[in-house]
């Protein structure tokens, strides 16, 4: 599903414990997708080469609330949480001392809406859809999104440390989802999974005790955990089998060139190792959702 599309819809209803002035466009109106913004030089992503919102200053625009464990205490100027690292992993590469990183206020609904933009890159779960690259242009993926298995505090599966120990629990699950043909191929209970029409039925049935976990994408994991279902706990998330048809992307303006230097610093933050254990710190260690084994 895409990111908050529909998920942080309902969040308006439970708080959660949770155009002309833009960044400069490519010169040579690069398309949408991140593949086809063209090759550009190192020496031409030096921070005095880049196209910025403002000069000498990057500008970056997330939600308000900003949520765990993307962001730490709703700051995200703190450079705590998943996104926020990221964010500040990236300006380091374009060579932004962390003074020089501004944090604009952006709606999650407004950040891929056409037009222009007050921001260089929007960072805040959005997830890359054709519908959406259409309007605006997307980096390269910075995370993959993993499923996550939820149950119970105190029930037996919220101890597990593996995928094989969930054999025998009633799992619900959406139907035509990543996260049902996770439970078919990766879980493969003994007993057939309970297939609900609606995620939020699937919710329910945890809810109610009718099932003893469920499984949904982790971000919907972390959600359910914290506004929906009181006394659930993340069991932990299922092992990345490269399966996974959701990717979250940096969003820049349509056609922004920016976008070229971005994906370079994701390309250096990956093959070094650390953008992964950036992931391990946020949204494993410190949240709580162990990759199951």
């Amino acid at each position: 599903m895409a990111r908050r599309s529909t998920l942080f819809a309902l969040a308006g209803a439970a708080a959660l414990t949770a155009a002309a002035a833009a960044c400069a466009p490519a010169k040579d109106g690069s398309s949408s997708s991140s593949s086809s913004a063209g090759a550009t030089s190192s020496a031409a992503c030096t921070k005095d080469q880049l196209h910025l919102y403002t000069a000498g200053r990057l500008t970056v625009g997330t939600d308000k609330p900003a949520y765990e464990p993307w962001f730490k205490s709703n700051d995200p100027s703190n450079g705590q949480g998943f996104e926020s690292a990221v964010a500040y992993a990236v300006a380091t590469k374009l060579g932004f001392a962390k003074t020089e990183v501004k944090w604009a206020t952006v709606p999650f609904d407004s950040s891929y809406a056409p037009g222009a933009k007050k921001f260089d890159f929007d960072i805040n779960q959005v997830s890359i859809t054709p519908d959406r690259a259409k309007v605006v242009t997307f980096s390269d993926g910075y995370y993959d999104v993993a499923q996550g298995v939820v149950t119970m505090k105190g029930s037996k599966y919220a101890s597990i440390s593996s995928v094989s120990q969930l054999q025998g629990a009633k799992i619900a699950v959406q139907v035509g989802t990543t996260s049902l043909t996770a439970v078919q191929n990766q879980i493969k209970p003994s007993t057939q999974a309970k297939v609900f029409n609606d995620q939020v039925d699937a919710v329910n049935a945890l809810k109610n005790k009718q099932v003893d976990a469920i499984v949904v994408d982790l971000p919907t994991a972390f959600y359910v955990t914290a506004a929906q279902v009181p006394n659930s706990v993340i069991a932990g998330q299922l092992p990345n089998t490269g399966a996974s048809t959701e990717q979250f992307g940096m969003l820049f303006q349509k056609g922004n060139s920016l976008v070229t230097c971005v994906n370079q610093a994701l390309g250096q933050l990956k093959s070094s190792g650390e953008l992964a254990k950036i992931q391990q710190q946020w949204l494993t260690s410190s949240a709580g959702a162990p990759v199951l084994k």
